[in-house]
């Protein structure tokens, strides 16, 4: 499935960069995909990535009230807001990313608040350094995580003044990105 990913950014990129009226933009687009045949692949990728954050996003749900372990990664011993995050990719959508916050951000791409989309990930100064809490965005605001011993995993809302003050920024898994990082963390090099 990854091969196609590639290719359709590296398209849409050259449409978006090719043609500059937002209208113009569409049409190009539409043509250079359906020119080479990929309107189709296009769209069951796009459809599968949806399918994988909504399945995300619903199964995190289903750890709510789990209890908080520090360096804990399942659901019988607890998590951490790390473990927690790493667990529902690998479970959900098969990545596997870095164990820590820190990690995790710099495995994953920057993008603005604004692009939030659920499953997303969003990262907070809770210990007084960047990137040291990990949520997993769930819309409206709302991120789900397991927040601090003696709490459970929860939803919270990022507009409320705690949450607000630190926030560090989101970060985006992208499709084919948990196969590099589970490669990397096996020792084989990715293709």
């Amino acid at each position: 499935m990854r091969f196609f990913v590639l290719p359709v950014s590296l398209l849409f990129a050259v449409a978006v960069h090719a043609a500059p009226p937002q209208q113009d933009r569409s049409d190009e687009m539409d043509r250079i995909l359906a020119e080479r045949g990929l309107v189709g692949q296009f769209h069951q990728v796009r459809q599968t990535v949806a399918e994988r954050t909504s399945d995300l996003v619903v199964t995190a749900i289903g750890f709510l009230g789990v209890p908080y372990r520090r360096g804990g990664n399942t659901a019988e011993s607890g998590f951490d807001c790390s473990g927690f995050v790493r667990a529902m990719y690998n479970q959900t959508v098969g990545h596997v990313l870095p164990r820590r916050a820190e990690e995790q951000a710099a495995a994953t791409e920057k993008i603005d608040r604004s692009q939030l989309k659920p499953g997303d990930l969003v990262f907070f100064n809770t210990m007084r350094r960047t990137f040291s809490h990990v949520g997993i965005y769930v819309g409206e605001g709302k991120f789900i995580h397991s927040p601090r011993s003696g709490a459970q995993v929860r939803v919270e809302d990022m507009n409320g003044s705690y949450w607000q003050r630190r926030f560090d920024g989101a970060r985006r898994v992208l499709s084919g990105q948990g196969d590099e990082v589970k490669a990397a963390a096996m020792g084989t090099a990715s293709d």
